[in-house]
């Protein structure tokens, strides 16, 4: 179905290729995972795939990709659309119509389906997405995760062979991913439909892979059965973590196949008790921000409901809840910057005074105490290139102060090697959101807001982001990472707080709350389960030097 011919990519202001005498093929009905570090060019290999590289990006293809017996050298985007269908990392980018109804028939008008049959289509893919409810919504107000959904269901009602995805689950919570998952699934397995599928949060589709294409970041290419690959891959799952921990053979890709293999692990843990994942915070910590009452509408519709919240000085408190419970209405309050109909927030001052209400601050006034990364960090970027971000943001931050680091310095901790030159609006996903970072970060607030701070994020820029976070709480700062990512939370988390319906339905600790719940339990946990291991870095200081356990 897919096949790539000695294909190199060279990109004009490039000094090496993106891509590199890559030989690949892709038979019909598989599904093909698609790894890597960030920037290493899984969206260059994807985009090849319906012709945008290099017809729309620009640079140059050597070799040939053929897709459906077409070679894309020779078919544009637009005359390979009723083959490929393509889902960006970024649903709004390819939104052109106004309500999720419209979206949702587009790409079918273009290609001149019959009304009758569009009808049809369209109920069908507003069922399988669970788009029912918001037909007639317009696209502007839905969540972050709404909006993947429907960008997904806008490819599909087109009934393409190929479906080439770009971290489809990126924005949503864990159920909604799994429906997302279970529908791509379908198509390969009862329609047959190829699937090249890109997704750093690896833990949630490697048991649904036939085949495992790996960039190591050299321009190569790795392809091979999922469990082959992951053994010697530079990125994995926690569930193989895990195995390669326990020396497993062959490595288990699901939770129920790990579960049989880890019996013997199990009992060799039954004595042990995990070390915590983080330090205990202060015994007595200072209150950094105190929400009453907060309430957020909009058009009367509420979206957060008399919510009362404390953040605390060397805290770290993961919010989570499922899209569209009112998670970023709720840090867009407390920020100051959103809408809030009723209620009170107050934060202590720098200089000991008066505690400040951010919504009453000027801009740089507010932005010292409370720092908020929204979830679509272009939001945030406005200048021409990274090195004018880098320095304005230095300048509007003061890095002379007392806990301030430039902002260059804390980009290359999240993603090393971006070019000072480079257009923001040429980074990938997770390079934008990593310069975003940089930029909030550099002001050093007190307290600070992360809104799916981790979507398109790797596990090693995760593990970054996580070292910066410690070192903020460390300083007696108070973090809030709004997030569906549970193995991060179960990694950075000191405290969790799950919303639903604008409400806050559980606050506590995170061991508590997430392992009461398979929804928001991490792998690891679910594997060992019920023992109170929540990583694998818990297991591995647990087991002997060898790290060994007997194969299944």
């Amino acid at each position: 179905m897919i096949h790539f011919d000695q294909v190199t990519v060279q990109y004009d202001d490039a000094a090496e290729p993106v891509l590199r005498e890559v030989d690949l093929t892709v038979e019909e009905g598989e599904l093909c995972l698609v790894v890597g570090h960030t920037g290493v060019g899984k969206s260059t290999l994807l985009g090849a795939v319906n012709g945008l590289v290099p017809h729309f990006t620009g640079g140059t293809l050597y070799g040939r990709v053929t897709v459906d017996g077409r070679d894309t050298a020779a078919h544009p985007p637009r005359e390979l659309a009723d083959v490929v269908g393509v889902v960006g990392q970024d649903p709004l980018d390819g939104f052109v119509t106004d309500t999720v109804e419209e979206e949702l028939a587009y790409a079918m008008e273009q290609l001149a389906v019959p009304p009758a049959t569009m009808r049809k289509r369209v109920e069908e893919t507003l069922d399988l997405l669970g788009l029912a409810d918001l037909r007639h919504r317009a696209l502007h107000e839905l969540s972050g995760g709404q909006q993947q959904r429907v960008a997904i269901g806008s490819v599909l009602t087109a009934h393409p062979r190929v479906l080439v995805l770009d971290e489809p689950t990126s924005a949503l919570d864990p159920t909604a991913a799994e429906e997302v998952l279970a529908a791509v699934t379908r198509l390969v397995h009862d329609l047959g439909v190829t699937v090249l599928l890109a997704e750093h949060r690896l833990e949630r589709v490697v048991q649904y892979a036939d085949r495992v294409i790996h960039l190591p970041g050299d321009g190569r290419v790795v392809s091979g059965p999922p469990a082959e690959v992951f053994r010697t891959s530079s990125i994995a799952p926690p569930i193989v973590e895990l195995g390669r921990t326990a020396g497993w053979s062959p490595l288990q890709l699901s939770i129920r196949d790990a579960r049989r293999a880890a019996a013997p692990l199990r009992a060799r843990l039954a004595d042990t008790t995990p070390v915590p994942v983080r330090p205990a915070p202060a015994a007595d910590p200072v209150t950094l921000l105190k929400a009453r009452g907060v309430t957020v509408t909009y058009q009367g519709v509420p979206a957060v409901r008399q919510v009362g919240l404390d953040l605390r000085g060397g805290e770290i408190t993961a919010l989570m809840g499922r899209n569209g419970s009112g998670k970023s209405s709720l840090l867009w309050a407390l920020q100051g910057s959103g809408p809030r109909k009723a209620g009170s927030v107050a934060v202590p001052t720098a200089d000991g005074g008066k505690d400040a209400d951010p919504q009453k601050l000027s801009a740089a006034e507010a932005r010292r105490l409370v720092g908020l990364v929204p979830q679509t960090p272009t939001d945030l970027l406005y200048l021409e290139s990274v090195k004018q971000e880098l320095d304005q943001a230095d300048s509007e931050s003061g890095v002379s102060g007392p806990g301030r680091v430039r902002a260059r310095a804390l980009l290359d901790r999240l993603t090393p090697g971006i070019p000072d030159g480079t257009h923001p609006r040429d980074l990938s996903e997770g390079q934008k959101l990593a310069l975003v970072l940089a930029i909030q970060l550099s002001a050093a607030p007190r307290v600070l807001l992360l809104d799916e701070p981790t979507r398109g994020l790797d596990y090693q820029a995760k593990n970054e982001l996580i070292r910066i976070v410690d070192d903020l709480a460390a300083e007696g700062r108070a973090v809030v990472i709004s997030t569906h990512d549970v193995e991060f939370v179960a990694r950075a988390a000191d405290r969790v707080v799950v919303m639903a319906e604008g409400d806050i339905v559980a606050d506590g600790p995170t061991t508590e709350v997430i392992v009461a719940s398979p929804v928001f339990a991490p792998q690891t946990a679910k594997i060992l389960s019920p023992l109170p291991y929540l990583t694998v870095a818990q297991v591995a200081s647990a087991l002997p030097d060898d790290g060994t356990d007997p194969a299944p």
